[in-house]
């Protein structure tokens, strides 16, 4: 199963109301399933992760008040976010004893690594659509993201 093909089924499943889908095809299988609402969580910014819910009250998710490396003021200018294409796991670095790929401050243009993204035992480079230096990195090493979800915010 190539990876644009599960990206469509992703964002097909993201915009219907189906609450499970499940798919056998020629040998490989995909499940998704969505997690049922409990009475104090009504509203979410994303779907509801069962390791990190988000309170009504919260405008924005979790994970975008988090910083790895520190943060840059503010200057004004137009800022860009990265978003991930896919559901997955966030390396930062190629491998656990390297140094990760991309710093706060540090200038990237189009096309280069900024994280890894693991989905089903695949690891996916996610590179900088746009060209710009990294003000806030919103993810932290190990962490799981959901599809669409902010990663890092270029300015």
């Amino acid at each position: 199963m190539d990876l644009t093909y599960l990206e469509k089924l992703l964002k097909l499943f993201d915009e219907s109301t189906l609450t499970e889908l499940e798919i056998d095809e020629e040998g490989a299988q995909v499940r998704l399933a969505r997690a049922k609402e409990s009475p104090q969580q009504i509203q979410y910014a994303y779907p509801p992760q069962g390791y990190a819910p988000q309170m009504p009250q919260q405008s924005a998710p979790a994970v975008a008040t988090s910083q790895s490396d520190g943060e840059a003021p503010k200057t004004g200018k137009k800022q860009h976010e990265v978003k991930s294409p896919i559901v997955g796991t966030v390396y930062r670095a190629p491998a656990p004893d390297a140094d990760p790929y991309i710093m706060v401050g540090q200038h990237v243009d189009v096309g280069t690594t900024l994280c890894i993204v693991e989905a089903m035992k695949l690891m996916n480079e996610i590179e900088s659509d746009a060209a710009g230096t990294v003000v806030k990195i919103l993810v932290e090493n190990g962490q799981p993201v959901e599809y669409g979800q902010p990663l890092v915010i270029l300015e």
